[in-house]
């Protein structure tokens, strides 16, 4: 068998990820390790807005709310996340516009720091 993908945290998604109930980030973790392994899990679907499955969410719930986890599979030697959060508007379940901006924005360091591993 193949070895797992790396995971590469951006900005504070690991640590964010961390602050998150245990159940939460038990089942984040495992719908990431299927990505590693080029997997999807049944709780990740694509992130509106960017183009198709380059970008996935993985959404959480439990009593205290929904969280999310935002990736990339969009290189194939690792999976990079992005963002981690609770989702607290109460307005349906489109992702709030500030937390779309900081993806877009990690998804550019992550490609900068892809093309760097690269060189």
């Amino acid at each position: 068998m193949d070895e797992p993908k790396p995971v590469i945290w951006i900005g504070s998604s690991l640590r964010d990820l961390r602050a998150l109930p245990p159940e939460v980030r038990r089942d984040i973790g495992q719908a990431l390790y299927t990505a590693q392994q080029g997997g999807t899990d049944p709780a990740a679907k694509p992130l509106k807005g960017f183009g198709g499955a380059r970008v996935m969410e993985i959404v959480e719930s439990d009593r205290g709310g929904t969280y999310r986890a935002v990736y990339t599979v969009q290189f194939a030697d690792a999976v990079y996340v992005l963002h981690v959060f609770q989702k607290k508007s109460k307005r349906g379940i489109t992702t709030p516009k500030q937390d779309i901006d900081l993806i877009r924005r990690r998804l550019a360091e992550a490609q900068r720091d892809h093309r760097e591993r690269q060189n």
